[in-house]
Parts: C-alpha cells; structure tokens; sequence
C-alpha cells in the first residue's frame, strides 16, 4: 500500500477524471472507480490510503461502502462528497466511518484539506460543532427530509410515502438550495 495512494468513486466518470487529475497533480496515485464493485475489487488489489466517495453512485448508496472499505482497509481514510448537503447525512457518514464529509461543488485543495486534516492525530478531529442558534424551521425540514432520504437510499418515492406527502412536492423540495441555518437579520 502506498502512503499516497487515493481512489476516487464516483458514477461521474467526468467529475471523477477531472479531480483525479488534479489530485494527481498534488502527489497523490490516483485509481478511480464508477461503482460499488469497481471500487471493491480496486480496494482488495490496491489498499489505498485514501478514498473520495460520493454518497449516491447510480442505484447504490455511498454510506453503505464505508464500512466495507474499512474492512479491507482498516486506515483507509474516508471522504464523502454529496451534491445534497445536509447534518443528518454529514452524522450519519461519520457514523459508519467516514472521516470527512463536503458538499459538491468541491475544489481539490478542500479535499486535500479534508484527506489530510487529522493526519498528525488531533484529538478533537471528528467533533462536530453543535450550532450556536437553533435552526430555522425551514432548515429542520431539510434536515428530516435529507435524514428520511438516506434511510430509503434514495428512493424518493419511498422518503415521499414515509414523509406523507406527494412524491413530486418532494422533488420539488429537493431541487431547491437548502435554506441558510439564520435569517439574514444582521448587516
């Protein structure tokens, strides 16, 4: 296993090229894989040091990779990446594992950051930060809509039965930016 070694999965095989090169650029051997089982077998024959996820690879649910990753890798060192950003699912990854959490779009000195943070042995280097103020009533129903949605791995049909609303209010839900934590009460 090199010190130095990362695999990156991720089902967009562009995105995935693009940040391989740049990681590549930075020291690190890159391999990368577009799903579940590439990623599995790459894992057995490389043993890499580092992995960047995403949490939804087509039909499969990132989080559900972590702790077998770890299996074969127990120093592997997890980072998933999500286009949907939430608490719940950023708890939940470092619940099973993982040792960071960003949300797309990221750039490769974030994930440098986040790969690297902690290596010295910090530690504080999995706390997360309760927030100072209570969250908008708006954000808390992102939050359970992400949490409900990571529980049905993505079947939006099913988070829609489970949350009691209509499966295309849930679309549209999702479709939208998360809310910001605070009003913009101060300027």
């Amino acid at each position: 296993m090199s010190d130095q070694q990362l695999l990156i999965i991720d089902d967009d095989v562009t995105f995935a090229r693009v940040l391989a090169r740049a990681l590549s650029s930075r020291g690190f051997e890159v391999i990368t894989a577009s799903n579940a089982d590439e990623a599995r077998a790459l894992t057995r024959r490389h043993q890499p040091r580092y992995c960047v996820l995403d949490l939804k690879l087509g039909d499969e649910n990132g989080l559900r990779l972590i702790p077998e990753l770890q299996a074969m890798v127990p120093e592997i060192r997890v980072l998933l990446l999500t286009g949907y950003a939430s608490i719940a699912t950023a708890v939940e990854a470092i619940k099973r594992g993982a040792h960071d959490y960003l949300a797309k779009p990221v750039d490769a000195d974030a994930v440098v950051r986040a790969l690297l943070d902690g290596d010295a042995g910090g530690a504080d280097d999995d706390v997360v930060d309760a927030p100072e103020a209570p969250l908008a009533l708006r954000r808390l129903e992102w939050e359970h809509i992400q949490r409900v949605l990571t529980e049905c791995d993505g079947n939006i049909s099913e988070t829609a039965r489970r949350l009691g609303m209509h499966r295309r209010t849930l679309q549209r839900k999702l479709s939208k930016h998360p809310v910001r934590e605070r009003p913009d009460s101060e300027d």
